[in-house]
């Protein structure tokens, strides 16, 4: 009955992050293959979960407070201007997000680049929208991104460019420099671009998060996803979303809820309490370790 499996899902085998961690939990080892942190969420985030499920906060359930907060954080980050009510869909984790925006911007034969190491999902949700990879690999040890390399990647058939940064597995943060390269790229050959900004408080050595979006020219063309896994440590909660100009967001909306219908309620209640983190929070979580402690617990290696 093997014959009966869509093409796509015969290309698909169990994934290696997944299998490393099951072998992990069998074994009681160290789990350094899946990305989340070896200390738990702060209390007061868990508190709030627990408060929201007591509440009856237990059905299907969009909290629009989640989006006017976001607003207000990429505002003050990264000085967007994004309309709460019509730019944000809310999904259950980065990777749904990651996956409805594919979904709502790629057709069959759609090239869509990625830089090369680059987190596993990414391929598999390109594949099951009938896009097509394109790997453009970076050099090491810094992972620099050669500009040669990523203009001969381009076609008249690239529709998207996926940039993770800060990246997942290598931790490095594209720097300014290679951020306008993108940028200037997307502009002139009309390319979208699909951030997966994750990590976006967790840098070292004085290096800081910039997102592709607020470049010149790129808000308008750029789908931002993210969540609370990382910065909340989290993962399990699977609350994330997606910041895009209104007709892709509203298209990622109908996507997720033909998929999902709704992330989890209680921890959407509990997001507005992460959210209204003070600034201290994300500074402590830096100094939770040292940068190869932090790295160990959060990157795939």
């Amino acid at each position: 009955m093997e014959e009966k499996l869509s093409s796509v899902a015969k290309t698909f085998t169990p994934s290696p992050i997944q299998e490393l961690s099951y072998l992990a939990q069998r074994c009681n080892a160290i789990n350094l293959a899946e990305g989340f942190p070896d200390f738990p969420a702060p209390p007061h985030i868990k508190n709030a979960a627990v408060s929201a499920i007591n509440s009856d906060f237990n059905q299907y359930r969009h909290v629009q407070e989640i989006c006017d907060h976001l607003a207000k954080i990429v505002k003050n980050m990264h000085g967007l201007d994004v309309n709460p009510l019509t730019d944000i869909a809310i999904c259950c984790g980065q990777t749904e997000a990651f996956a409805a925006a594919v979904f709502a911007i790629i057709d069959r034969g759609d090239e869509v680049v990625l830089f090369d190491p680059s987190y596993e999902t990414y391929e598999g949700c390109i594949a099951m929208a009938g896009g097509v990879p394109v790997f453009v690999a970076l050099d090491p040890p810094h992972w620099t991104l050669d500009p040669n390399k990523l203009m001969k990647s381009i076609t008249g058939r690239t529709k998207a460019i996926v940039l993770n940064s800060p990246q997942n597995p290598t931790g490095k943060v594209f720097t300014k420099d290679e951020l306008e390269i993108i940028a200037g790229i997307c502009r002139t050959r009309d390319c979208l671009a699909i951030t997966d900004e994750v990590y976006e408080h967790i840098t070292f050595d004085n290096e800081k998060h910039i997102s592709l979006a607020s470049f010149p020219g790129m808000q308008e063309r750029t789908i931002i996803t993210s969540s609370l896994s990382k910065t909340f440590s989290v993962t399990g909660w699977r609350v994330g979303w997606a910041i895009a100009p209104a007709f892709i967001a509203s298209a990622i909306r109908n996507i997720h809820v033909k998929i999902t219908d709704s992330a989890p309620a209680p921890f959407q209640e509990a997001a507005l309490t992460a959210l209204r983190s003070p600034p201290e929070y994300f500074e402590s979580l830096r100094r939770v370790g040292s940068k190869e402690q932090l790295f160990n617990s959060y990157l795939v290696l």
